[in-house]
């Protein structure tokens, strides 16, 4: 029997009766038009919505505005310490959405309290000494090599061909990979995030990377992040370093990806965005945070758990229940809408109040999601730089998305172009 979350506090775990049946967590409303799925849940259930994930396990999926805000706000209550799940005794070693959910591990990611802020003291510096001017660098000469493989013959799959791959390359050189093991990752991190057959295989994979990563910096260390973090005075295993390296890697590629590909759907598909760019009103960047309010890559973001039995909203939350932080859906919560007609970022005040990075102590580091923005940014201007009268390949309702509750992206974004010469950059 499929179990959901109760409306009221009491010891069985069965729902009350009269409680509103949880949502399933799958789905082809999570492709097509998940803002039209988060309506419906806001009407008949609230800002906090119980949800069913695949398997069968219950949740609460937050998605008011508000709420989120309270929910990563409060570190003590609702920590993302996944050790505190209630749902452990049921969930099978082979469940596909164990590596995204995770298992009670030292990283950065999977961490509470002070615990965690260890892992940040040694994570967040090794990021900071990351030069923009190099990333940059970086990005632009890996963009134009992507480029040169395909702007001979008129046509391409941006998301196989350079939204995907652009990420994770520069990624690689970044924490010390060499080049030749960053498409190798690239498969490995989709498999993950796709949830799948394949995810926890993927997982052990993309383990063995950092495995040799660690020991080869060990052994040489280098101008590269893991050199840096292997650098750090405080004591960590070889296993706290992989686990964090992976987390780094892993919540910077898929996203930075998604951004890429959501941002260029947006000026290929929208008239008006596209009209506006050409008249000199919009850039890309704003592009980008358009895509961050209404289209962001993370749409759903696992977990928090509570840490007693509390309220939110109106609802009753047992201790070691999960709560996924709706994201998405809390980025177009009508109530923070109500003084904003046009619906535009600049009519809520900015960009800046979104949730895409998510929100308080265990958000994403600032020098991670700086990373991420040149990445984006620098990789959308030499493409457009590059192939500028770049266009789609198919009518914008023939693109697929990611079928994935969680992540926001297009499984291939099919376009044509004038050819154009190669740069004769290195390959």
């Amino acid at each position: 029997m499929t179990r959901s979350p109760s409306t009221e506090p009491a010891p069985d775990p069965a729902p009350p009766s009269g409680c509103p049946a949880a949502v399933p967590l799958s789905g082809p409303g999570f492709q097509t038009d998940p803002q039209a799925l988060y309506r419906a849940m806001r009407r008949e259930h609230g800002s906090v919505v119980p949800v069913e994930l695949p398997g069968g396990f219950p949740a609460w999926l937050v998605v008011g505005y508000r709420e989120v805000h309270q929910v990563t706000s409060d570190g003590e209550l609702f920590p993302r310490d996944v050790g505190l799940w209630n749902q452990w005794p049921h969930v099978p070693a082979d469940w596909p959405l164990l590596p995204m959910v995770g298992q009670p591990m030292p990283s950065i990611y999977f961490t509470a309290g002070e615990e965690h802020r260890r892992h940040v003291r040694m994570v967040v510096p090794a990021l900071e000494a990351v030069d923009p001017f190099e990333v940059r660098g970086h990005c632009e000469q890996l963009a134009d090599r992507l480029i040169d493989g395909f702007c001979g013959r008129s046509t391409a799959d941006l998301v196989a061909e350079f939204c995907e791959p652009l990420p994770v390359l520069v990624l690689a050189r970044l924490v010390g990979f060499p080049d030749d093991e960053g498409a190798d990752i690239a498969r490995v991190l989709k498999d993950l995030a796709d949830g799948g057959p394949e995810a926890q295989a993927a997982h052990q994979r993309f383990g063995a990377h950092m495995a040799r990563l660690v020991a080869a910096r060990r052994a040489e260390p280098g101008d590269d992040v893991t050199s840096r973090m292997l650098a750090f005075p405080e004591e960590f295993t070889d296993e706290e370093y992989m686990l964090d390296l992976m987390a780094v890697t892993a919540a910077g590629h898929l996203t930075t990806a998604d951004w890429i590909g959501n941002s260029v759907r947006l000026m290929l598909t929208e008239d008006e965005f596209a009209d506006s760019m050409a008249r000199g009103r919009r850039s890309v960047a704003d592009a980008m945070t358009e895509v961050l309010w209404e289209d962001g890559p993370t749409q759903i973001l696992a977990g928090r758990w509570a840490a007693r039995d509390t309220r939110l909203g109106e609802r009753w939350i047992r201790a070691g229940d999960m709560l996924l932080l709706g994201l998405g859906a809390a980025n177009t919560d009508p109530l923070i809408r109500q003084d904003a007609p046009g619906g535009g970022p600049s009519a809520r005040g900015g960009g800046g109040a979104h949730l895409a990075f998510s929100h308080g102590e265990y958000r994403c580091p600032f020098p991670a999601q700086e990373i991420a923005e040149i990445i984006a940014r620098t990789g959308i201007e030499v493409l457009l730089d590059r192939l500028p009268d770049l266009e789609l390949a198919v009518p914008a309702e023939e693109l697929v998305r990611r079928p994935s509750a969680f992540l926001r992206g297009t499984t291939a974004l099919p376009v044509r172009f004038t050819p154009v010469p190669t740069t004769g950059a290195p390959s």
